[in-house]
């Protein structure tokens, strides 16, 4: 396949493209090998294929067996710049696109049987009719919901409660019933295992190919795209505590010569962000902006090393894991959806 021209654009010439410009399509890449290894997990369930189309985000519409796949993941040049904007590429790595396509296929199989209708169903998952929130606050010791994709997503709304069910329960190699044995989860996940056993090889009721907000149809930029993006995944971070940043830092005149606290975080912020969110289940982004929020703080009060390079960098990530997991823990984390 010839690259497009926008292949080898800057980072600011692709942000002035429009979505509808890229003319990507599935076949051929990556993401179009994890669908058929979906695909094929399905058919050996006896369950019905989803369809499947680009748009700007992963989602599968209310009443259609389809999932829209983000078209990042169309090609390497668009990844990249996914990563220089948000820090991070969902379903960028065969594992993390694996869980989401599974989960995304638990939506399109609720909405090609209509299971929403079923009073066991709404039981143990909660009413599908409730208002999805712009953003959740996790409770992360629960066992009430399984643990699949990242940030406790089950817990979230009823119908991500079941499509994460779904996908635990469709995993080749889960072991569900021993990792949930004794878990409240686990009732779902024996329900979801008599439900689509027995709608093994029955027909859909509902037989829709319509795409929702495909990409040849999103006339906005890829600038306009990741500005809202960013406000949407940014706004809410957790505080942090000066008094424990001067533990860290001082602008006493004996320390007057070290290195500076802000040019130091700066130096060390990729490598923080990364462990820190991944130790928390945080957001890179999130998180990022805490780390800047901090530069800025170290830069006005003039901070500057006490310590080693190395001890620093062990006591700073403590100190911002610490932060990070008593915001998580104390009511007043939200994760944006």
């Amino acid at each position: 396949m010839t690259d497009p021209d926008w292949a080898t654009w800057t980072d600011e010439q692709l942000l002035a493209a429009r979505l509808s410009d890229l003319n990507l399509s599935i076949a051929g890449t990556e993401v179009e090998q994890h669908i058929a290894q979906v695909n094929a997990e399905l058919e050996g369930r006896g369950l019905v294929r989803p369809h499947y189309w680009l748009s700007d985000e992963w989602f599968t519409p209310d009443g259609v067996p389809g999932v829209a796949i983000p078209f990042y993941l169309a090609h390497p040049r668009l990844a990249k710049l996914e990563l220089a904007q948000m820090l991070e590429v969902e379903g960028g790595d065969p594992a993390s696109c694996m869980q989401i396509l599974r989960h995304e296929a638990g939506h399109a199989i609720d909405n090609a049987y209509q299971l929403r209708r079923r009073p066991t169903r709404r039981r143990l998952f909660g009413n599908p009719a409730t208002e999805y929130p712009e953003y959740y606050t996790p409770k992360p010791y629960s066992k009430s919901f399984v643990q699949h994709l990242d940030h406790w997503y089950a817990q979230s709304h009823p119908d991500e409660d079941f499509a994460e069910t779904f996908a635990v329960w469709l995993h080749p190699q889960s072991m569900w019933a021993a990792q949930y044995a004794g878990w409240p989860a686990q009732r779902k996940l024996e329900y979801m295992d008599r439900l689509m056993r027995e709608l093994a090889s029955t027909r859909p009721r509902v037989k829709s190919k319509r795409q929702v907000d495909p990409l040849p149809r999103l006339r906005r930029t890829l600038g306009e795209h990741y500005r809202r993006k960013r406000e949407h995944y940014g706004l809410d971070h957790p505080d942090y505590y000066e008094s424990d940043l001067s533990n860290l830092f001082s602008d006493a005149p004996e320390y007057a010569k070290n290195p500076s606290a802000a040019g130091f975080v700066r130096k060390i912020r990729k490598e923080v962000r990364s462990t820190v969110a991944s130790f928390t289940d945080s957001y890179q982004y999130t998180i990022d902006q805490l780390i800047e929020t901090i530069i800025e703080r170290c830069r006005e009060l003039n901070l500057r090393l006490t310590d080693s390079a190395e001890t620093t960098r062990i006591d700073f990530m403590v100190f911002l894991t610490v932060q990070t997991m008593n915001y998580l823990h104390s009511g007043r984390h939200r994760v944006a959806l």
